[in-house]
């Protein structure tokens, strides 16, 4: 594939995904951006998730995204860290359940954080960065953004 080909199918997974994703270590944050439609498809991603049968076995996990870093698992333990968003299915239920919460009346601008009501002691926060409804989430991915598109 030309690097051109690869540009345009990591913009699809993207927008076929609805949100962008990054982990920043410095700050010990998760961050996905998109708008509110796009980032309820997180919460949609967790409920899919918990109600796969084989995910009720520990270190179960899926990967989302282009790059597959976004990494959901299941563990005894809620937490957030620098491998990925974890828990027991009823956890990652409960997570599926605040981001909707979260989202039900917020707008565009808001920036919203989520630690220490589904994880306690966890370095790591989850960030919902909500964009208008038009936002286009492969427009946030900073490799996509040194090339045309």
């Amino acid at each position: 594939m030309t690097s051109e080909a690869v540009n345009d199918a990591t913009r699809k997974a993207w927008r076929d995904l609805g949100f962008f994703y990054d982990r920043d270590d410095e700050t010990k944050e998760w961050k996905l951006v998109g708008s509110r439609s796009g980032l309820l498809r997180f919460r949609t991603l967790l409920l899919l998730y918990v109600t796969n049968p084989r995910s009720a076995e520990n270190s179960e996990h899926d990967h989302y995204g282009p790059y597959m870093y976004l990494k959901v698992m299941t563990a005894s333990q809620p937490g957030i860290d620098r491998g990925a968003i974890h828990g027991s299915v009823q956890d990652l239920r409960r997570l599926a359940d605040l981001i909707e919460t979260k989202l039900k009346n917020t707008g565009a601008g808001s920036v919203l954080r989520i630690q220490e009501e589904f994880a306690v002691n966890y370095e790591y926060s989850l960030l919902l960065d909500v964009r208008d409804e038009d936002f286009d989430p492969a427009s946030a991915d900073p490799e996509l953004s040194k090339s045309a598109g």
